[in-house]
């Protein structure tokens, strides 16, 4: 099973397949509006701005499962981010990435690169090939990632 065999749902309810992204950049990330790292947002539109038009997407997939920092339907969050951060890149439906009830893209992420989430922001970036090729920490910026994703992108 590789990462364009998952099915995820976006913050209307509708089933996206995720090889509607293949051959692009993923850059998947749990985040949450109410965390102290909630301004990477801010970092994250940069590079999305930067390259989206060469074949870059982020993936945001919200998560309230730490101290119940992402509050809110997925109206609200979607709404808290375009609003205060101006994002433009895809957000998904609240998922779980930790236990039982966690999310199956994940459960899949997290078997390819060091296991358990510990936080909020949490970043996985997928090459081209479909293959997850990093995991950077909730401490590590967008900023500081940006040669890797430049590096993926060739």
């Amino acid at each position: 099973m590789g990462i364009y065999d998952f099915t995820v749902k976006n913050n209307k309810g509708e089933d996206i397949s995720l090889a509607d992204y293949k051959g692009k950049v993923l850059l998947i990330v749990n985040t949450a509006t109410r965390c102290g790292l909630t301004p990477q947002y801010e970092g994250l539109e940069k590079l999305y701005e930067k390259y989206s038009g060469n074949g870059f997407e982020i993936l945001d997939f919200p998560c309230n499962q730490f101290a119940f920092q992402a509050p809110g339907s997925d109206e609200k969050i979607d709404s808290f981010c375009k609003l205060k951060y101006d994002t433009k890149f895809p957000r998904f439906a609240k998922i779980k990435v930790n236990g039982s009830e966690e999310a199956p893209l994940y459960t899949y992420l997290k078997t390819q690169k060091q296991g358990r989430i510990k936080w909020n922001f949490t970043k996985f970036l997928i090459g081209k090939d479909g293959e997850v090729k990093e995991r950077f920490e909730p401490t590590q910026t967008p900023d500081k990632i940006d040669s890797a994703i430049e590096r993926e992108l060739g």
